[in-house]
């Protein structure tokens, strides 16, 4: 109760977290305002009978299933924020732009924001098409005509540009990352409706009641372990030149996290392993037998429940894990910026051998972290076939591995901005 006063008497911060939760509301309000002549009960059997789809609407906190203006969520612009940064390793100019420091990212970020529309526009008409072919009937009448789906192509565009300006303004009046913000309290927001069904279905039959409590107690473990990874780190001790009190360097360090990555891994994994699906669903009504055999051997070994979809899943994730961390983390700069601040690893030469040690256990925490995330990512999909094999039915996960991580790196990251306003505020009152 202590630390809840604390925030409220901070005027700053107590504005900050109002003026996020109104964003909040507002963005959950979007959420379900459906398209008008939208069928919402052909929607609802669809993300019933498809996991992957019901996976995608839990990143955008529900608005797939409501066919909402915001059907995409935040995903067109973290695919052109991922792209940017996947250029920006390509194009000299981009990673030159990189190096400029705070006048460097504000241009990259317009550019982000510039390729988010097409990608938008783009996108939009494959999640139309796609949702519409997952149903028997047409979600929304004459849906093939132009003048039906372009106006709603248009609107699903406006709603991921307005999403993505709401989570800007977030960042910059309120707490913390405003697009994970968003991202994160949508994928909590659905919890207490998997909560629901969840007790529904064990009122119908007891046998359910132990699958919910075992899926219950097994996401708080893993929760408690995405924690402890998330701010897991290896400190490399670093040491200036120049004179402490006892006439030595100064001593410092350089952490690097055992989860370098983050969650992008698993975005990326998931999105290859969506590819497959996708061909299958436009392969079914083939008129070609070969075609549609090969939907069938799409459909046999690319569903949840299979041991090689999850086996893929899992070495995707690693792979895309030494990837994205390859990209993003630069051994020879760090080494370059150490060297030119006066700075050195005790007992590593400055330079190339400096680069050579920092990539070295950059690697090493790569392997734990990538092994770690991957298992976190199919967790809940073992979860059920151990249901499933035990003959003690299944109940809904209460969250994604991947929703899990972009959870916990939200709070974790909220606290720290809120802890680091608090002791500015204590600070303004001392002075």
């Amino acid at each position: 109760m202590n630390y809840l006063r604390q925030i409220w008497n901070s005027k700053d911060l107590r504005k900050k977290i109002l003026f996020t939760l109104g964003i909040v509301i507002l963005t959950r309000f979007l959420g379900q305002v459906t398209i008008p002549g939208a069928d919402k009960a052909a929607l609802d059997v669809i993300f019933k009978q498809n996991e992957l789809l019901g996976m995608f609407s839990m990143m955008t906190g529900g608005s797939a299933n409501n066919f909402s203006i915001i059907l995409m969520g935040l995903s067109p612009y973290i695919n052109a924020s991922i792209i940017l940064q996947l250029l920006t390793v390509i194009v000299p100019k981009l990673e030159n732009l990189s190096k400029e420091g705070e006048q460097g990212r504000r241009v990259i970020n317009q550019y982000t924001r510039l390729l988010t529309i097409p990608i938008a526009f783009i996108q939009s008409y494959g999640m139309i098409m796609l949702l519409n072919s997952q149903s028997a009937v047409q979600i929304v009448p004459n849906i093939g005509h132009a003048t039906v789906i372009l106006p709603i192509m248009l609107a699903v565009t406006t709603g991921s540009i307005l999403l993505m300006w709401l989570g800007e303004l977030m960042t910059e009046k309120g707490i913390g990352n405003g697009v994970s913000v968003i991202i994160g309290l949508g994928i909590i927001a659905n919890i207490p409706e998997i909560i629901g069904k969840s007790l529904a279905l064990a009122q119908q039959s007891s046998d359910r009641l132990i699958p919910f409590v075992v899926t219950i107690l097994i996401t708080l473990i893993l929760t408690v372990l995405v924690i402890m990874v998330t701010e897991g780190q290896r400190k490399v001790p670093v040491t200036y030149a120049g004179r402490s009190v006892r006439g030595r360097g100064v001593q410092s360090s350089l952490p690097i996290r055992i989860n370098q990555a983050g969650m992008i891994p698993i975005i990326f994994a998931v999105s290859v392993m969506t590819f497959p699906t996708i061909i299958s669903t436009f392969l079914k009504n083939s008129s070609s037998e070969s075609l549609r055999n090969i939907s069938v051997f799409l459909d046999t070994y690319f569903h949840q429940n299979s041991i090689f979809y999850i086996a893929a899943y899992f070495l995707l994730t690693i792979a895309f894990t030494y990837f994205y961390v390859s990209i993003t983390m630069n051994p020879d700069q760090i080494a370059e910026n150490i060297q030119k601040r006066g700075g050195y690893i005790p007992g590593i030469r400055p330079g190339k051998e400096t680069a050579t040690y920092i990539n070295k256990i950059s690697n090493r925490l790569n392997l734990w972290g990538g092994l770690f995330i991957a298992f976190i990512a199919i967790s809940p999909m073992l979860i059920q076939l151990f249901f499933s094999s035990m003959a003690m039915g299944s109940v809904p996960t209460l969250i994604s591995g991947a929703g899990l991580i972009i959870v916990v790196g939200v709070v974790l990251e909220l606290l720290r901005q809120i802890n680091a306003q608090l002791v500015m505020h204590d600070y303004n009152k001392l002075y």
